[in-house]
């Protein structure tokens, strides 16, 4: 990518999207295309028809998704299903219509199979059932993959597909019907210090492990591989390191100066029990991440402590 080139980034005012924005700004790139959901539905096919064909970009940035945890996923699954679908397609489909020379798709760990063996490698899709509780954003995201690679056999078009592990970090959200885990804990043991809370309860039973890759490590790996591929092949990227959410929740209770009690509600879900991607691909490309699970906890705490 060129420095005037343009570049669409969707979503740009989410977690990842924002990211990617502040990642071209700080290299200089001076054409990046933004619209809010207010100027644009990408679930609507005119509109996006007819933002394409205006501000005709040469790559496009595909962060923009509707996202949340556990309980979002279970309680609007044909929401995450139907809205990721007609985001995804809409963008692809006008995309190649009007001429974008690449692509770049965001997936998720949570593509592969619920018993998939650990470390997940980009092999292991389809190989087995998804985790029910959020299959319906799983399978949204495969849809995706899978479109992407047959818009390459049949037309060429060119996308890079990224599946990541959970990411955190500037821009996340803390409302607790949306929040990713990470940034939920934080705001509850923030929230229990300050109230002097003798008790927090978590859901599940802690056990189930997940690996983190903090949002500017992302934006910076995503891109470095965009620019490094031509073909809609699965690319992890991640940390390769997992932690159990007891121990998550002990460290951000820790960071956080909490002195109570944690309380495991084993009636919820734990989800998938591990999520640890093999990002052998990644680093054969020479890269990695730079940002530590531990300093990437301090930052998302100032973050919150200035909402």
């Amino acid at each position: 990518m060129k420095k005037n080139d343009p570049i669409y980034i969707t979503g740009h005012k989410g977690l990842a999207g924002s990211a990617f924005v502040r990642y071209l700004k700080s290299k200089g790139y001076t054409n990046l295309i933004t619209s809010t959901h207010a100027e644009l539905d990408l679930k609507d096919f005119e509109q996006t028809r007819k933002f394409f064909q205006k501000h005709k970009p040469a790559y496009v940035i595909l962060a923009a998704a509707k996202v949340g945890g556990i309980q979002a996923n279970r309680s609007y699954p044909a929401d995450f299903l139907y809205d990721n679908l007609a985001i995804q397609n809409n963008i692809f489909h006008w995309s190649h219509k009007t001429g974008v020379k690449k692509l770049l798709f965001l997936g998720s760990s949570c593509i592969y199979p619920a018993k998939c063996p650990q470390p997940m490698k980009e092999e292991y899709l389809l190989t087995g059932p998804l985790e029910p509780t959020n299959e319906g954003y799983a399978i949204a995201k495969i849809a995706g993959l899978k479109l992407a690679e047959c818009m390459y056999k049949q037309h060429g078009f060119k996308s890079v597909c990224i599946m990541s592990c959970n990411i955190y970090g500037p821009g996340d959200s803390f409302d607790p019907q949306q929040a990713h885990v990470l940034s939920s804990l934080v705001k509850k043991f923030t929230d229990a210090t300050k109230n002097k809370q003798k008790k927090v309860i978590l859901w599940g039973t802690g056990i189930a492990r997940r690996e983190f890759l903090h949002v500017d490590d992302l934006a910076r790996l995503a891109l470095a591989i965009m620019n490094k591929k031509e073909t809609p092949d699965i690319i992890n990227i991640g940390s390769g390191i997992d932690i159990s959410i007891e121990n998550l929740a002990k460290l951000i209770a820790e960071k956080t100066n909490y002195k109570g009690t944690l309380h495991w509600d084993s009636s919820m879900p734990d989800g998938m029990l591990r999520k640890c991607m093999d990002i052998s691909k990644m680093t054969a490309l020479g890269l990695k991440p730079n940002i530590s699970l531990e300093k990437g906890i301090d930052d998302v705490i100032v973050e919150y402590n200035h909402t």
